[in-house]
Formats: C-alpha cells, sequence, structure tokens
C-alpha cells in the first residue's frame, strides 16, 4: 500500500480529527489564499484593481489546484510558504486571464500571507476549542451535582486526610474548565486580528490607498484591524498559546485525579469501559487509564511547547530571522494537543464509573482516624484545644498500636465520654456529617458555569 510519509499513527489517539483538518496541509493553503482572495476584493472595493480581476484570482483561490508536495520542497529554497504559493497562483491565474495575475498579491508581503492565515485558522481552532470546553463544562457541572453528597476520602500529600465528596473533586476540575472559557473570551478581540503591513510595516507600496484597503481587507476577512501591523510583537499568538498551555495543565489534572483513583489500591472512580480499551498486551486483568494518559502526555508536552513560542518574541527590528519561523509548527501542534486532550476529556466526564461503596471502605481503612479532628474540634470547645489535642492524638495511637477503630477507643476513654454522648461520638465519626462546604462548592461552580453558557 503507497502511502505519503508522514507522522500519523498516533494522530486519532493525540488529536481530534476536526482540529487536524484545521492545521493540515490543506487548511494551511486555503487558509493564505482566502488572504489572497479577500485582500483582490478589497483592492477592487477601493479601485485600486480593475473589479474584473477578482473573479480569476477567486477561482485560483482554492487549495486544490495545488501540489503541497511541490510547495513543501519549495519552500526550502524560498524560506517561508507563501513565497511558492504565490507564485504558483499567479500562473494558476495566467492560464485563464494574464491581465488578472498583474494584481495578484500587490502590496502585500509574504508574512501578512502566512501570519493573516495562521489566524484564519486560529479562529476555527478556537470555536472547535469552546464547543469542546463548553460540551465539557456541562457534563462536569452535572456530574457535580450528581456526586455532590458521595464522601471520599480527601488526600493531602498523598495520603487520606479528611472527607470531602466527588462533587467537590469534580467542581474542582468545573471551575478550571469555566475559567478557561472566560480567558479565551477576553483574547478575543486581541487574537482574531488582521496582518497587512507590506515589506516593512508601512504599507508604503499601496500610497494613500493603504488605510482603506487594510480596512476592506479586515472586513473581507471579518477580522478586526489592529492599531498597527504586528510582524515582530507577537504576544497575540502567544498569549492564545498560553490560555491554551492552562487548558492543557488544567485537563492534566483531570487525568491525573482519575489515573489516581483507578489505581487497584484505590479502585473509586473509572475511565468508561469498552471493548479493547485499556487492555494489556500481556496481562488480560489490566484496565488501564488510556484516556487519562492523553491528558497527561498533552500536560507534559505543551510547556516545552509553549516555553518555544516565549522564546521566541524578542524579534529583530521590523521582520524576523529564525524565531518567526521557530512558530509555524509549533502553535498549531499545541491546538492539537489541545484537542485531543478535550476530545478524551469529553470522554471519560461523560462516562465516569463510580464506585461510591468503595469509598464508603476505602475512607474506613484508617478506622476512623480520618475524623480525628472532627471529635478533637467538638471536644476543644469543652476541654480546650490543647487537651482535646493531646487526648486525640493519645487515642490515635492506642487505636493503631491495637489495632482497632477509633470509635471503640474514644468509647472506653473515660475523659472522652465523660465530654461526648455515645450518639455525638457516632455522629462525629460519621463520614457524611463532616463534609463542611462541600455541597455549598459545587453549587457556586455549577452556578459560574451557568452564568458563563446563558
Amino acid at each position: 500500500m503507497n502511502q505519503r510519509p508522514g507522522n500519523q499513527l498516533f494522530e486519532a489517539y493525540f488529536t481530534a480529527r476536526d482540529m487536524r483538518e484545521v492545521f493540515c496541509d490543506q487548511g494551511r493553503v486555503q487558509a493564505m489564499l482566502d488572504f489572497e482572495a479577500a485582500l483582490a476584493r478589497a483592492e477592487a472595493r477601493v479601485g485600486l484593481i480593475p473589479p474584473t480581476a477578482v473573479a480569476p484570482i477567486e477561482a485560483a483561490c482554492r487549495a486544490e489546484h495545488y501540489d503541497f508536495i511541490a510547495l513543501g520542497e519549495a519552500i526550502a529554497t524560498a524560506g517561508n510558504s507563501a513565497i511558492p504559493l504565490v507564485k504558483a497562483l499567479g500562473k494558476q491565474i495566467a492560464k485563464d486571464d494574464a491581465e488578472a495575475e498583474r494584481y495578484v498579491h500587490l502590496g502585500a508581503t509574504s508574512q501578512d500571507v502566512m501570519d493573516t492565515g495562521l489566524v484564519l485558522q486560529l479562529r476555527r481552532a478556537l470555536a472547535l476549542i469552546e464547543s469542546d470546553l463548553a460540551q465539557l463544562g456541562e457534563t462536569l457541572a452535572t456530574q457535580a451535582l450528581r456526586y455532590v453528597a458521595t464522601p471520599l476520602a480527601g488526600r493531602t500529600w498523598l495520603q487520606h486526610a479528611t472527607p470531602v465528596t466527588l462533587g467537590m473533586k469534580i467542581a474542582g476540575w468545573l471551575g478550571a474548565v469555566t475559567r478557561s472559557r472566560q480567558r479565551l473570551q477576553a483574547l478575543k478581540p486581541r487574537l482574531l486580528v488582521l496582518q497587512f503591513g507590506g515589506a516593512s510595516g508601512t504599507l508604503a507600496a499601496l500610497g494613500e490607498q493603504a488605510m482603506p484597503i487594510a480596512e476592506a481587507l479586515a472586513a473581507e476577512l471579518q477580522l478586526a484591524l489592529p492599531e498597527q501591523p504586528w510582524h515582530t510583537q507577537r504576544d497575540r499568538l502567544v498569549e492564545f498559546a498560553a490560555v491554551l498551555g492552562l487548558i492543557a495543565g488544567s485537563l492534566g489534572k483531570f487525568g491525573r485525579d482519575i489515573s489516581l483513583l483507578m489505581q487497584t489500591e484505590a479502585a473509586e472512580v473509572f475511565e468508561p469501559s469498552a471493548p479493547g480499551k485499556g487492555g494489556s498486551s500481556t496481562m488480560p486483568h489490566k484496565r488501564n487509564p488510556v484516556g487519562a494518559a492523553v491528558l497527561i502526555g498533552a500536560a507534559t508536552r505543551v510547556p516545552g511547547l509553549l516555553s518555544t513560542l516565549f522564546s521566541a518574541m524578542p524579534q529583530e527590528h521590523e521582520r524576523s530571522l529564525g524565531l518567526w519561523h521557530a512558530e509555524w509548527e509549533t502553535l498549531p501542534e499545541i491546538c492539537c494537543l489541545v484537542s485531543g486532550a478535550l476530545q478524551q476529556a469529553l470522554s471519560l466526564a461523560d462516562g465516569l464509573e463510580v464506585d461510591a461503596d468503595r469509598m464508603a471502605r476505602n475512607l474506613d481503612l484508617t478506622q476512623g482516624l480520618v475524623l480525628a479532628e472532627a471529635v478533637s474540634i467538638v471536644l476543644a470547645q469543652r476541654v480546650g484545644r490543647d487537651t482535646a489535642h493531646h487526648l486525640l492524638e493519645q487515642c490515635c495511637k492506642r487505636a493503631v498500636a491495637e489495632q482497632r477503630h477509633l470509635r471503640a477507643v474514644l468509647g472506653d476513654e473515660p475523659q472522652v465520654t465523660a465530654e461526648l454522648s455515645a450518639v455525638e461520638l457516632d455522629r462525629l465519626l460519621d463520614p457524611a456529617h463532616y463534609l463542611g462546604q462541600a455541597h455549598t462548592w459545587v453549587e457556586r461552580a455549577v452556578a459560574e458555569h451557568s452564568a458563563l453558557t446563558a
């Protein structure tokens, strides 16, 4: 079977299909051609080129007319993708209308084509990411409410702490998703802008018609016209990448929590099961967290890519050498990794398998020790903080040494029973009665999500 060489073996695992289409060769080329077609329309609107030139240019601005392999080979000597594409575009137009070919790419520079093409791709990518985040938020909100009162062991420093609820843990994931959605909304006006400056950013080649053309071009592409060209001011792109880095990190936290809860020793929450999912090549019993692995993998890879973009920010003068080039594959790869993590996160959140009974048993692994604080707080109000703390500390040590439940040890301690009844002790040693504001945190996280979605 003949196939073009490439790195496609892992794409379906790490990248969403729709995002791959945005940044595939055809997606990149078409975005640049969309710029060229819009430039022709804008220049015709202000009278710089004859209206008759527009249709032949638009007809040639279709990616299927071009040989991507040949373009790729030409980039090796041209130094960027726009130069050979514009040459090929001119030849394509000249086949049908030699006069129209004279007006293609008029007043623009190669970076205008590539940067604006990238912004058009990022607009599509942003829409995909926002849609997935909104769906993920809705699913997490539903799950947080479903498990709002389901107790499980809180874990600090990887050790059992006091009880929390699964709903509260899910609400933590939800809050991070909501904040990322807010950040994306806030950066849109800065990101979705035209790049159009000509050779050195002055648009001198277009004379007095420069600003009318720039305004018309921005309108054609439905992009904002920035205060000036940004050939070597890359903060817009890096800001977007940084927010994607935050999304990747938050999804990594989600994946890390799920993988830890899936460990054999915990076995409290699981990824959704499916035939052949998470198996081992040698161990039939295995159920591996393969979805969480994508989330953790993206959270591990994206920071390194993000550092490349930050490193490429101090670009030289009006057009950069090498630093601009370092961006070309970096930001698309970040988008692809985040898209893949989001797809896996959606599947995980929707199909969470929860073992509440195992959570209850795990809460009792320390035989009541996780609720020592609850007893100590109440007892402190009656005998003083230091006395209560010392007394509970001794009872906990005795429970461990004698391998007895803390409730039994406390019931045998006169200093405790003199202050607390059996009913009080039973209540204090019940995890369901020591969940603090867990319910409130869930309600607040869901309310914030709902306010953003409305």
